[in-house]
């Protein structure tokens, strides 16, 4: 009886073997000196498995070790495997000091922003566009668009550590964030280089940014706001020059708004 048992253990180890082998061999096969979001499995998580907000601060945290042990047990306990340099800068210690959260990504993160929902209801800041928009570039000729991780500072005023909307999550990184090529809008436009300048297009001169831009819901990105230039010498609706540059009204005593040098200034601009 006892040699059967020995002969059905055997037996078994024997099938399971290859099984073992073949795991601990691709837990040692792998890199583990970097993280990647793109893994397999790191995908498949939820961003708030291993990123917690504790405070609203624009930076976010390293996970805990209970984050990566769920998973990464056997690469814990592993002395020669380098996945703690992945957080820690050096492995002295209880507790060795952390690195600093980089700046910038190795990988692609894009950023999911609607401007027709962040303009009506609760979700519409006080201020309006200038909440998030500031006539700090170029002296005042365009628009800043907020951009790269300071940028959480602005979205945070209403993004606050488990913050929800009707029943949404609107906290975790996956709210705005996929990983997935992005590319800036610019804050360069073809007015700039024809002497347009948001600095003299302001509420000095009694003009909010829906005097000349519409927002259209469902848009790519960059296309989500309209330009006033397409139609800039056709009155139509509300988003063209022409609406006030038609001779009759002035932000400054002058009224030569139909003399086309004012804004065609270049040495080969000819009007006949």
């Amino acid at each position: 009886m006892g040699t059967q048992r020995a002969q059905h253990r055997a037996r078994r180890f024997a099938f399971l073997l290859p099984f073992l082998l073949f795991t601990f061999s691709l837990a040692f096969s792998q890199d583990y000196s970097k993280f990647l979001h793109s893994s397999s499995k790191h995908a498949s998580l939820a961003c708030s498995n291993c990123h917690h907000r504790n405070d609203n601060s624009a930076l976010p945290g390293f996970p805990g070790h209970k984050d990566c042990t769920g998973c990464h047990l056997t690469q814990f306990t592993t002395p020669t495997l380098p996945m703690c340099s992945i957080c820690h800068q050096n492995v002295n210690g209880d507790d060795p000091p952390r690195k600093a959260f980089p700046n910038t990504f190795k990988e692609s993160f894009n950023v999911k922003f609607d401007h027709a929902q962040h303009m009506t209801g609760a979700a519409r800041p006080k201020t309006g566009c200038i909440a998030c928009h500031s006539p700090s570039l170029r002296r005042g000729v365009a628009m800043s668009i907020p951009g790269g991780i300071i940028a959480h500072n602005g979205c945070y005023t209403c993004h606050t550590p488990n913050a929800q909307s009707n029943g949404r999550d609107i906290a975790s990184c996956g709210v705005c964030h996929a990983q997935k090529s992005y590319s800036r809008t610019s804050t360069d436009a073809a007015a700039f280089h024809f002497a347009f300048s948001h600095a003299q297009h302001s509420a000095r001169q009694r003009l909010a940014c829906a005097d000349c831009h519409n927002y259209t819901a469902g848009l790519p990105q960059k296309r989500q706001v309209s330009s006033s230039r397409p139609l800039e010498h056709f009155p139509s609706g509300n988003n063209t020059c022409a609406s006030c540059h038609n001779g009759k009204r002035s932000f400054g005593g002058d009224l030569d708004f139909k003399n086309c040098r004012r804004c065609h200034i270049g040495s080969s601009f000819r009007t006949d």
